[in-house]
């Protein structure tokens, strides 16, 4: 979903089909996937879609992702849903494996899928959403998909970046919040500061079983009114790791992929 929205909105021209359909959300789909197989070369491979249904973690939060846009009323042209099953009929002829979730988050299956499998070979999960840094190890990272600009975020590069590493993401971002699910932080609490903590703490156990002793009164300040907040923050961030595997890995092989975007949306009837 991640990559459809991407394509949707970020092509730099609409192209109009023969129809008078607009198809460079589904020309940049399937033109992204190529480009990712090509540089992941992975012998296994799994589109994970969002499906509509009740989200658990609003259960925790009703607040959880409520800034997202209502786009049950904009142009059929404008709306990235209704194009959907384009991208599905695409993945479809292009034989990638496909799954749209029907309880949790497309994140927990996600998740599910790299903690089954991260022992037995190198995972990467294709996503510009950070709550995936919680998967960073060994044997698994993050592709922030971007064409030519695109990085791997790995080990060294998250400590390099916010020096944490992945299996202290969750507890990082618990206290800095997250302005894309509309969580709220501690208030005043920061990238710098959250890094700072757990490089001293640890955890965020130890810091609220600590931090009356930390070096910084602005911080035992800070933490004695947020602190309520971080452990909800925590049920809304770490993602699910026991889901179901949906589709056995035997399934999931990647294909060999050899047709060109345009050949794809020709054979798909969307050109």
């Amino acid at each position: 979903m991640n990559l459809w929205f991407q394509m949707f909105y970020g092509m730099p021209a609409r192209i109009i089909n023969h129809e008078g359909k607009a198809v460079q959300g589904i020309m940049g789909f399937a033109g992204g996937m190529l480009r990712i197989i090509r540089m992941t070369e992975p012998t296994h491979v799994l589109v994970v879609f969002d499906g509509e249904h009740h989200n658990p973690r609003t259960d925790i939060d009703p607040d959880y992702k409520a800034n997202r846009p209502d786009l049950s009323d904009v142009p059929e042209e404008e709306n990235p849903f209704v194009q959907l099953p384009d991208a599905y009929r695409v993945l479809d002829l292009m034989g990638i494996r496909r799954y749209e979730t029907t309880v949790h988050e497309a994140d927990d299956v996600i998740a599910s899928y790299t903690y089954r499998y991260k022992d037995e070979a190198q995972i990467v999960v294709c996503s510009h959403d950070s709550d995936f840094y919680q998967l960073i190890d060994g044997g698994s990272c993050i592709l922030r998909y971007r064409g030519d600009k695109s990085v791997i975020v790995d080990e060294a590069s998250l400590m390099e970046k916010y020096g944490i590493t992945g299996s202290q993401y969750v507890d990082f971002k618990s206290l800095t919040g997250d302005h894309a699910d509309n969580i709220r932080g501690v208030e005043g609490i920061g990238p710098k500061t959250a890094s700072r903590l757990m490089r001293d703490y640890g955890s965020l156990d130890d810091l609220l079983l600590n931090y009356q002793n930390d070096r910084s009164n602005r911080i035992k300040v800070l933490l004695n009114i947020g602190k309520d907040r971080l452990p909800v923050n925590r049920g809304l961030i770490r993602m699910k790791t026991d889901i179901a595997i949906p589709v056995s890995i035997e399934d999931l092989a990647c294909p060999a992929c050899d047709l060109s975007t345009r050949q794809i949306i020709q054979q798909a009837g969307l050109l």
